[in-house]
């Protein structure tokens, strides 16, 4: 069959990317299938049930490396073509073929069973794909022994690519990346960085099992690929780095997934899809986190032991072939004995998750579950829900799984008074241990002080901890506690120095505070400050010699916060550091892990009559070849306070100068005082954009960054007005879920100007910190 095809320029379907080599531009060729794109390039029966072989010939311009899914048979030249030749694949779904033709350098490694591994990278840039390499060969070694299954293809190719709208694709035996998720650099990269490499390298092999070897049968289960593949890849990492300690930062994925799973524009994690334009929108933090994090759940449930048995089990049923979640639940259930199909469709099949009330009543722990909403109301949902407790300790704990909507369990004080745990009045009692279940918990006023008690005492895990104030905050936004509540819970954090709970108590409360109470805003900001000052001060703005790489992502994390905030001592250093950077670029004093925030205090300090700022990091940007460098300079752009200035950086992300794949860098970074003048850019450019970042990802990505800063329902009428007849497939969810938390802002804002004991308690706290 002949056919012709366009090499196009949206980053999907056989597609062109631009690099440089030798300082002139040059496009390389590379595919990208998943969802339904592999109809662009050939035809093709393009759903991931239609398995076939591929057998693959490329006609290429002699000078370049063409790469596939499999290892080449055989190469001709013929002048200035070549001709290559590629062994036939085994069964496999067209969304996951690869081809990828272009100018490479590469370094190589192997496994233990001799599987060669390979990074390509551009020309010169070989030795930032070390440490993805490393990361490769190790994990590949880890998922054998795992699945309990070799790694199904004679070698692995890993790809960066400059122009790519995802993060990586699982492409079979040639997995491609844009080049922040590949490329690493000691002297360039930070610890954020470094991080994100290792996961998304994890993600993208642990694919080559779960999605690419035993593959969904219908878009409808593309959480069994991605909820699966994100929950493996913390596993793997794990192993590879446990002083990261990546189970607890894990919680990152599960608030995410929670957060968006309280909309009633949510949806489930099996949710039907009709048509291939519905495909891209449910690649969201649903089918990632919500999947991962119920994966999670149910691993605890059962015992990791039992849940790697099936789990290998069932990739040897279904290897080659395709399955449904319920293959897995039969699988699961068969091997571990337990309800597994009931207990889990509760979870997959309908959308949300339950908040449980817990009271103690004497010696009994009264429970009720009700779907939790962040506008504040109750959905008819009903879960099994695996409730795990312990009481003074963390020695003696209970399982067991509420079926109905009330329940009570008896609480033993005396035996938890025994294990060694507290007694009397210090006696506390937590529910969702270690934050294992997908719900949160609103307990009943006197467990709640029992719990600040402990967290003062520094009694509860680090999990624990997190999940007390994430269901907190997210309480105080569905109106259920009070704000001044959640204030006086985060002073309780006061002495915490750990990064993965300092990264949820920097919570949006100062966003909030700026439309709800403009009187208090800076009152709240100064509390928010001095909750996270003991910390940055000790940590300082140098890297120590011996220090974790945890202490190196909380320094960044703690530095960013305090500029944002406004404090003025953290702004005035990030200048300073900045102005000796701009002089000397090998200057160790602005090392890649502070660079963000100092870049963030310059751009405070820019307005329109003083800009310079503004134009030392556009020159950084422009001499810059770093993609990582380059991010991190679009993202503080953005952040002026000068209306002017975003408008302008808005405008500079429409130029050939910036990615169409990078927008979002510079959508993210919006300030609160940016947001009216990004709605106008956004209105004004509408077409364009539309056109031009036509991927479902991308033009959601405008939608959420604009719309959701609002918190007024006189905004939400205006932006839906705007919309009527204008939504498509790609985004309309994205629209109705920013809509829904623009109202779920507004009634926030009523709920806080009516607290009584707002302004006097934020005034007891600051007079406690002084």
């Amino acid at each position: 069959m002949d056919f012709t095809g366009t090499l196009n320029d949206q980053m999907r379907g056989f597609y062109r990317s631009k690099y440089e080599y030798k300082g002139e531009s040059r496009n390389m060729a590379v595919t990208q299938f998943e969802a339904a794109d592999a109809r662009r390039c050939f035809p093709c029966w393009d759903e991931p049930a239609f398995k076939a072989k591929f057998k693959l010939t490329l006609e290429v311009p002699s000078e370049l490396v063409a790469l596939s899914n499999m290892p080449v048979i055989k190469e001709t030249v013929h002048g200035p073509l070549k001709t290559v030749y590629y062994e036939e694949s085994p069964l496999m779904s067209t969304y996951l073929v690869a081809i990828v033709v272009g100018l490479f350098d590469y370094i190589e490694g192997s496994t233990l069973e001799g599987t060669k591994v390979r990074v390509y990278t551009q020309v010169g840039k070989s030795n930032q794909g070390k440490f993805a390499l490393d990361v490769a060969v190790k994990s590949l070694d880890l998922f054998k022994d795992y699945f309990a299954t070799p790694y199904p293809l004679p070698k692995l190719d890993m790809v960066a690519i400059p122009d790519f709208a995802a993060g990586a694709m699982e492409n079979y035996g040639l997995v491609t990346y844009r080049e922040t998720a590949l490329l690493y650099d000691e002297l360039l990269s930070s610890a954020s960085n470094k991080q994100q490499v290792a996961i998304t390298v994890a993600h993208e092999l642990a694919h080559q099992w779960f999605g690419n070897l035993v593959t969904m049968e219908w878009w409808t289960h593309l959480w069994l690929n991605e909820g699966f593949a994100s929950w493996v890849s913390y596993l793997a990492v794990e192993a590879l780095f446990p002083e990261w300690n990546n189970w607890t930062q894990f919680l990152d994925e599960t608030t995410s997934g929670l957060r968006l799973d309280a909309l009633a524009e949510s949806h489930p994690i099996e949710v039907d899809i009709n048509h291939a334009s519905e495909i891209d929108a449910i690649f969201d933090s649903i089918s990632y986190d919500k999947g991962a994090s119920v994966i999670r759940m149910l691993q605890s449930y059962l015992g990791a032991e039992r849940f790697q048995k099936a789990l290998a089990s069932y990739i040897k049923k279904y290897a080659y072939s395709n399955a449904k979640t319920e293959d897995l639940w039969a699988v699961l259930e068969e091997e571990s004995g337990e309800p597994v199909k009931d207990l889990m469709t509760t979870w997959t099949k309908q959308q949300g998750y339950p908040v449980i009330y817990a009271k103690l009543d004497g010696h009994d722990l009264h429970l009720e579950q009700a779907q939790f909403l962040s506008d504040g109301s109750s959905g008819p949902g009903l879960w099994i829900v695996p409730i795990t407790s312990c009481c003074g300790s963390y020695d003696a704990q209970k399982k067991f799984l509420l079926k109905d909507k009330t329940d009570k369990v008896h609480i033993d004080l005396t035996a938890s008074q025994n294990a060694g745990g507290e007694k009397g009045e210090n006696c506390w009692i937590k529910l969702n241990v270690d934050q294992t279940g997908f719900y949160r918990v609103k307990y009943d006023d006197g467990l709640a002080a029992g719990l600040e008690k402990a967290i003062k005492a520094n009694k509860l895990s680090l999990m624990d901890k997190i999940g007390i104030v994430e269901d907190s905050y997210s309480l105080s936004v569905a109106r259920k506690q009070t704000l001044t509540s959640l204030l006086r819970l985060l002073n309780a954090y006061r002495n915490e120095s750990d990064y993965t709970v300092l990264s949820h108590v920097c919570l949006g409360i100062d966003k909030i505070s700026v439309d709800a109470t403009p009187e208090l805003s800076r009152d709240i900001k100064q509390l928010l400050i001095n909750l996270l000052l003991s910390a940055a001060k000790t940590l300082g703005w140098d890297p120590k010699e011996g220090e974790s790489h945890l202490d190196v992502m909380l320094r960044s994390l703690l530095l960013i916060a305090l500029v944002k905030l406004g404090h003025d001592e953290t702004i005035n250093e990030g200048v300073r550091r900045f102005h000796i950077f701009i002089k000397d670029r090998k200057t160790n004093i602005l090392p890649p892990d502070t660079r963000k925030a100092s870049y963030l205090a310059v751009m405070r300090t820019v307005t329109t009559s003083c800009r310079a700022g503004y134009d030392a990091l556009l020159k950084i940007y422009r001499e810059t070849a770093e993609a990582q460098e380059k991010s991190r300079i679009l993202g503080s752009l953005s952040s002026c306070l000068d209306k002017d200035i975003v408008l302008e950086a808005l405008n500079f992300m429409l130029t050939d100068e910036v990615r169409n794949q990078d927008a979002f860098y510079v959508l993210g970074g919006i300030s609160l005082e940016g947001r009216e003048v990004a709605w106008a850019w956004l209105k004004e450019n509408w077409d364009h954009v539309l056109k031009t970042w036509p991927s479902s990802s991308l033009i959601s990505d405008f939608v959420k960054s604009t719309v959701s800063r609002f918190t007024t329902e006189e905004k939400a009428a205006e932006v839906s007005e705007f919309f009527a007849g204008k939504t498509k497939p790609s985004f309309e969810r994205a629209l109705k879920q920013s809509l829904e938390r623009v109202r779920i802002s507004a009634r926030w804002i009523e709920s806080i100007r009516s607290e009584p004991n707002l302004a006097q308690t934020v005034n007891e706290l600051l007079q406690h910190d002084m």
